[in-house]
């Protein structure tokens, strides 16, 4: 139930519109500004009944320091002098309606369902932002084009469904940041998330890392050691650039994914375990399945859901945003604050090719800060190949807006020609022509009637 606090100097006002809305509500009275505010500041309320006039207290006054104790308090003002004037002023300092005395109850009971509507939507709005600030942190994943949403799609989808998931992508479009929203958003979020990289562990040691052994397995086990399998019980198990995994090791693998359980080097004991794998590589693995390279029975077993990462080439228009992204992420870690950044900064950015995707963008950004002066980022700031290619690609643009004119060519064929390439280059559109011409639309019309008719 919604709580209720009605404040009026008129004893018999409170005790009637307590008993009135009792079966709705949790209603409680004040009979002064003072009592009304103490009772605000010792407990919650969502909505205030509050009387324009007690005693020599001033209602709007009372107003304005309710909103300053807790300005999510939906007020309702109560006058008996009611008049637009009063109205208006008390809508503006913040109360949520108004309402003369004597009090139509239908009126009243009407206006505490539009209140109570309007409570339980702010909340609803409140906890979309807490979950949208939640997933930001939680998964660091920073885009608004089509295929990022796709990529937010797919996780949310997947996310509570008790599944193996492979993540393919380029190297440094984030495929690990992928893993981590699908075990942080997913209901196995309070359970461990463990990382390994099959491709910066031997195969001879990689062994040993995934399913554990038993003291004295092999020369140098002094003790036993738990693999990252058995650390992921209950979790989630991320095993990245999977494509680089040993042939052998690929068939103990397809064992545990079958069977749920590990054997540790040395023992004889298998061990259940209860693990969500998720893969990533940016390798393709159905062309290493053609060429022997990778077990097709282990990849079908990994595939049951694929989520494609896109490169930074393919979603250019997120890199304004990765940007403001990355500024404020090394603004808190860096004496150097940087508060404004130059379009010609932006412009470089968005005409690089990225190979290395979103971690290339992130290191330039963060070598850049380092050399800013002023607080602002700017071209010079950037590493010189990312400016050559910048000015390289402004060069190729301007040359590709030339229109070449001959010597001794007709006035008239130039002007066709001028005509005919602007109107290709804004694809139609004849009144940017003309804005660029500088001349009238109507003048350009008549040109282009006169051009098709010779």
């Amino acid at each position: 139930m919604f709580k209720i606090l009605v404040v009026d100097d008129e004893p018999a006002i409170c005790t009637s519109l307590a008993f009135a809305l009792e079966d709705n509500y949790t209603v409680a009275t004040a009979g002064s500004a003072e009592a009304a505010l103490t009772a605000i500041g010792m407990q919650e309320f969502d909505i205030i009944l509050l009387d324009l006039k007690l005693g020599n207290a001033d209602g709007m006054e009372v107003l304005q320091q309710i909103k300053t104790i807790d300005s999510s308090i939906v007020v309702i003002i109560m006058t008996a002098y009611g008049s637009i004037k009063s109205s208006v002023a008390a809508i503006k300092a913040g109360a949520f309606y108004y309402l003369t005395k004597p009090i139509n109850m239908d009126e009243l009971n009407m206006l505490l369902i539009n209140a109570s509507d309007y409570i339980g939507m702010r909340l609803k709005v409140k906890y979309l932002n807490d979950k949208l600030t939640e997933q930001g942190e939680s998964t660091g994943i920073v885009g608004t084009s089509a295929s990022i949403r796709q990529v937010m799609n797919d996780i949310e989808r997947v996310k509570d469904i008790d599944i193996n998931v492979l993540i393919l992508g380029e190297s440094g479009t984030g495929k690990e940041l992928v893993a981590k929203a699908l075990h942080y958003l997913s209901v196995r979020k309070n359970e461990p998330f463990e990382v390994i990289n099959c491709a910066a562990i031997p195969a001879e040691l990689l062994e040993s890392e995934l399913f554990g052994y038993e003291k004295g397995a092999f020369t140098g086990a002094m003790q036993k050691k738990k693999g990252i399998f058995e650390l992921a019980d209950r979790g989630t198990l991320f095993l990245d650039e999977i494509g680089e995994m040993d042939m052998k090791l690929q068939v103990k693998l397809l064992r545990v994914v079958q069977e749920k359980e590990i054997v540790p080097i040395g023992s004889n004991h298998r061990r259940k375990i209860d693990v969500r794998i998720v893969c990533a590589t940016n390798r393709d693995l159905k062309k290493m399945v053609a060429t022997g390279n990778f077990r097709e029975d282990l990849y079908f077993r990994l595939n049951v859901v694929t989520i494609n990462l896109p490169s930074l080439r393919e979603r250019q228009e997120d890199i304004p945003l990765l940007i403001e992204h990355f500024v404020a992420k090394y603004n808190q870690k860096m004496a150097n604050q940087i508060k404004c950044v130059e379009p010609d900064f932006l412009k470089m950015l968005t005409r690089y090719s990225f190979k290395g995707n979103v971690r290339e963008l992130e290191n330039i950004i963060e070598r850049a800060m380092v050399f800013a002066d002023d607080g602002v980022l700017r071209s010079t700031n950037l590493p010189i190949e990312v400016q050559k290619h910048g000015m390289k690609e402004q060069a190729s643009s301007d040359t590709a807006m030339l229109i070449p004119v001959y010597i001794g060519e007709d006035l008239d064929q130039i002007e066709r020609k001028v005509i005919t390439q602007t109107l290709q280059h804004y694809r139609g559109d004849k009144g940017k022509t003309a804005q660029t011409l500088r001349i009238s639309e109507r003048k350009l019309w008549y040109k282009i009637k006169e051009y098709e008719l010779r």
